[in-house]
C-alpha cells in the first residue's frame, strides 16, 4: 500500500481508504460478522484511513464500525466522521448540535478522539451558517484536543471554494468530493491546484460513481439521469467483454492521481475489499483505459447536482 500526505494535516493516509457507509446497509443488507471481517481485512492490507457518518444507516455504520475496531490499536487507523446530517432530509449544523454529535459518534465508535471531523453534505446548508457558526464550533473542538482536523464534504464542486475562501486562514483542512474523479467525470481536476495552493487535503469518494461503473449497476435512489447511466453501462459491458471487471480499472485510475491524497471505496465484503486493494496496487492497463475513456467521451464530465438552489452546480449534459 502506498501513502500520501493529506494536505497540511501532516497525516499520511493510504491511497485507498475505507468508506464505511457500506456497514450501514446503504447499498444492500449486510451481514454484521462479515462487515467486521471487512474492516479487519482492510487494516491488515495496509488501509489506514476510515470514513464514516452518523447518517449512514441511521447510526448503524458507526455502531458496526465501533464493534469492528474494538481491541484494535488506535495507532493502526485514522478515523474520520461527520456532523450535520442525521436522517433523510434531517440537517442541523448548529454549534450545539454538531458538538453533541461528536460526543454521540465517539460513544458509538468507542474512541475519545477523531482525527478528522467533517461537515456532511453542506450543499443542503446555509453556507453563512457553515462559515459563521459550524466551522467556529469545530475549531473550538480542535483547540480543545477533541478532534485533529476539520473538513467539508458535498456533491456540488462550487461549495468548496465558496466556503474555504470565506472561512479564511487554515480553518478547513480537507475536502471530501464524490462522483467527480472517476472514469466518466474528472471535473474535480479543475479545483486540485486551488486546494494544493492552500494546503487543503483532497479525499475522493465513489470512484465507481456510486454504482454507475459496476456490473451490478446503480441503486434505485441514484440521481444520475438515464444518459449517464446508459453511457457508463456501455463501458461496463466493454470491460466485461475483455474479461475485466471495470471496478479494477476505475480504482486504478482514481488512485493514480498524486494530487488526490486518498480514494474511498465502500464494501461490506472482505473478499471484495481484498480485491479493491489489489486493484489499487496495479497501474491501469493503458490500452483498456484508452478504449474506455473514448467510450465515455460523449458523457465526460456530464453531471448531476443537488442541494439548496444557490449551492448547486450548473448542469453539463
Amino acid at each position: 500500500m502506498h501513502y500520501r500526505r493529506l494536505g497540511r494535516t501532516g497525516l499520511k493516509v493510504s491511497t485507498l481508504s475505507f468508506g464505511a457507509s457500506s456497514l450501514g446497509g446503504v447499498f444492500h443488507e449486510v451481514d454484521e460478522a462479515e462487515a467486521v471481517r471487512t474492516v479487519h481485512t482492510a487494516l491488515d492490507l495496509g488501509v489506514n484511513f476510515i470514513d464514516v457518518s452518523p447518517y449512514y444507516g441511521a447510526t448503524k455504520a458507526e455502531t458496526v464500525l465501533g464493534r469492528a475496531l474494538r481491541g484494535v490499536a488506535r495507532s493502526r487507523y485514522l478515523l474520520a466522521t461527520k456532523v450535520g446530517q442525521y436522517g433523510e432530509g434531517e440537517f442541523d449544523f448548529s454549534a450545539a448540535r454538531v458538538t453533541r454529535s461528536l460526543d454521540e459518534s465517539c460513544a458509538r465508535l468507542g474512541v475519545d478522539y477523531v482525527d478528522l471531523l467533517q461537515c456532511h453534505d453542506i450543499e443542503f446548508a446555509d453556507l453563512d451558517q457553515i462559515v459563521g457558526e459550524t466551522l467556529p464550533a469545530l475549531a473550538r473542538l480542535r483547540a480543545a484536543g477533541r478532534i485533529g482536523h476539520i473538513g467539508i464534504t458535498g456533491l456540488p464542486l462550487k461549495i468548496f471554494p465558496a466556503v474555504i475562501g470565506r472561512a479564511g486562514g487554515e480553518v478547513v483542512d480537507t475536502v471530501l468530493s464524490f462522483n467527480h474523479y472517476a472514469l466518466n467525470d474528472i471535473s474535480l481536476s479543475e479545483l486540485l491546484p486551488y486546494f494544493a495552493e492552500r494546503g487543503v487535503g483532497v479525499i475522493n469518494a465513489a470512484p465507481t460513481g456510486m454504482g454507475l461503473l459496476t456490473a451490478r449497476g446503480v441503486p434505485a435512489w441514484h440521481p444520475a439521469p438515464p444518459s449517464i447511466v446508459a453511457g457508463c453501462r456501455q463501458a461496463v459491458d466493454f470491460c466485461r467483454a475483455q474479461g475485466v471487471d471495470i471496478v479494477q480499472l476505475a480504482i486504478a485510475y482514481a488512485v493514480a492521481n498524486p494530487a488526490i491524497a486518498t480514494t474511498l471505496v465502500g464494501t461490506a465484503s472482505a473478499q471484495n475489499m481484498a480485491k479493491n486493494v489489489a486493484y489499487a496496487e496495479k497501474p491501469p492497463d493503458p490500452w483498456l483505459l484508452e478504449q474506455v475513456l473514448e467510450l465515455l467521451r460523449p458523457i465526460k464530465n456530464h453531471n448531476f447536482t443537488r442541494g439548496r438552489l444557490e449551492n448547486q452546480d450548473p448542469i453539463l449534459a
